[in-house]
């Protein structure tokens, strides 16, 4: 199975979810958002099959301390330009599997897709 794991390696949730993959003894490759930054391509591609709003961040700090111009009137474009413009704003972690698209770290999801 091939798995892409994105991230921030600091995160503690995306901590929770790279134990929980090698708990698993499952192989991902890891994309570290800090180092690689995000591509337009693929906020796309996720946004289409997951949702802009499910991607978009919004309880972290970053999107918190934005002015409140970028936090309205939010729609797919803006919301995608936000993430690129700050990786931090993108949900954390995003798993592209074979079967699909994982957004978050909730285990029971990810043991009924993954495990």
């Amino acid at each position: 199975m091939s798995i892409a794991f994105y991230g921030i390696p600091n995160c503690d949730t995306v901590k929770k979810a790279r134990n929980w993959l090698d708990a698993k003894g499952l192989a991902y490759s890891f994309h570290d958002y800090k180092k690689e930054g995000a591509d337009a391509t693929k906020l796309a591609a996720w946004s289409r099959q997951a949702g802009w709003d499910v991607l978009l961040n919004r309880v972290g700090t970053t999107f918190k301390k934005l002015p409140e111009s970028d936090k309205t009137g939010l729609d797919e474009a803006k919301a995608i330009a936000l993430m690129l413009a700050s990786p931090s704003m993108i949900k954390r972690p995003v798993v592209e599997h074979p079967g699909g698209l994982l957004v978050g770290f909730k285990p029971e999801q990810w043991e009924a897709v993954l495990g």
